[in-house]
């Protein structure tokens, strides 16, 4: 089978992989518009139910994403008048350049043939296109009226940063200011960066003039806002250099069908959901696991899209479910900011209403350093078995054995 996928983010290179892995014989082409090692992005985050799907489907690259990655053990919550609070549970992150890198040496490894810089002006000569373009999908919009594409605007502002301040663990900084609160998702991702989002509501936006400011004069504004956070270190806005800025609204995207023919939607191109939950980068990978699996079952590709699309929409649905409260809650934060420390962090941590009332005896319990190191023991133990049970790298000739099981969508360790 002949084969591009159009884009060369972690969907359209991970799915090449995959398919060159069931079966060699296919021609895989992937292109990207960008040069090689250029993204926007900073780092992305995942946690423990990814890395057993990537273990499973390709032990090769899983090992080198796990041995890259980076591990925090804890959230924080910081903000103005309160004390630090603490959330439970912990995750990866790993910067986006490396994840791509990786991704493109494992396809090319196995063959795949990835091309930058390819600007498409037609849809490609092949017996399977897929789109995996992104939120701005060009395939998407050339049929547009068939795939049904639906947008859904959220409130606030929010901009994605990078700086070189390398924060301890996963936190979330809050900060009152004469135009109202404005607050930050941050992470490390390697040893020198990490990754700082900054989210407000468009009153919030306007009142601080961040409206009229360009990218420089921007990251400045928001540098004297959470200079307690940055201990003096700057605020990136990668789009500074183009004579932009990075501010947007957050577009929720749904599509009422994937697939076109032998065309077929996959990762952001297809849905999108909340940053402030991190699984982006998840959900467009095992979106490529299941495209992968549909396409080596010997069916007629018809039957085969069709069924990759019910899966995913299906395995999809309650996260998107939870990405949307999420997001609502960030947009009413306001209405929870005068809550006591530890009753206010409980609330950004249950904000997709998933847990029991035992859940929040344990938060108040773990405020404490003795029971959160016990904790922060039992998650690391438990972390370790896991990690145990995951396949070892297959001899380098030989082709990984995988279950066919649907990918997971719950991560089970994590407040976001």
């Amino acid at each position: 089978m002949r084969i591009t996928c159009v884009g060369g983010g972690p969907a359209g290179l991970y799915f090449a992989v995959l398919a060159k892995l069931a079966d060699p014989a296919h021609e895989i082409t992937v292109l990207e518009r960008n040069p090689a090692g250029v993204t926007y992005g900073w780092g992305v985050v995942f946690w423990d139910d990814l890395l057993d799907d990537l273990f499973r489907y390709d032990p090769v690259s899983a090992e080198r994403i796990s041995q890259a990655a980076c591990r925090w053990d804890s959230y924080e919550v910081r903000a103005t008048g309160k004390a630090v609070t603490h959330l439970a549970g912990y995750g990866f992150s790993l910067g986006r350049r490396e994840l791509l890198d990786i991704l493109a040496a494992r396809a090319r490894e196995l063959g795949v043939d990835v091309r930058f810089r390819d600007e498409l002006t037609e849809v490609p000569d092949a017996d399977l296109v897929v789109a995996s373009d992104g939120a701005g999908s060009r395939i998407r919009d050339r049929y547009a009226e068939h795939f049904g594409a639906e947008i859904e605007v959220g409130r606030n502002k929010y901009i994605w940063l990078g700086t070189p301040h390398v924060f301890d663990t996963f936190t979330f900084g809050f900060e009152r200011t004469s135009a109202g609160w404005i607050w930050y998702h941050a992470y490390p991702f390697d040893g020198e960066t990490s990754t700082f989002i900054v989210e407000c509501t468009p009153e919030t936006w306007t009142g601080l003039g961040l409206d009229r400011l360009d990218a420089a004069a921007g990251c400045t504004r928001l540098q004297e806002i959470f200079a307690a956070h940055l201990d003096g270190r700057p605020l990136i806005d990668h789009r500074a250099e183009a004579g932009g800025t990075g501010w947007q609204n957050y577009r929720r995207l749904t599509n009422q069908r994937w697939d076109h023919g032998n065309v077929v939607l996959m990762g952001d191109a297809a849905h999108t959901t909340h940053f402030a939950i991190g699984s982006g980068t998840k959900l467009a990978m095992q979106d490529a696991m299941a495209l992968a699996d549909a396409i080596s079952g010997g069916d007629d590709l018809a039957v085969a899209l069709e069924r990759y699309e019910h899966r995913r929409k299906t395995a999809l649905a309650p996260l998107q479910r939870a990405a949307k409260a999420s997001s609502e809650w960030f947009e009413r934060v306001p209405d929870y900011v005068d809550l006591p420390a530890k009753q206010f962090s409980y609330a950004l941590s249950n904000r997709r209403g998933e847990y029991p009332m035992w859940r929040y005896v344990l938060h108040l319990a773990t405020q404490n350093a003795v029971p959160r190191t016990l904790l922060r023991w039992a998650l690391s133990a438990r972390r370790s078995i896991r990690a145990r049970r995951r396949p070892r790298l297959a001899p380098a000739n030989a082709t990984p054995e995988r279950q066919r099981e649907p990918a997971r969508t719950g991560s089970g360790t994590t407040p976001g």
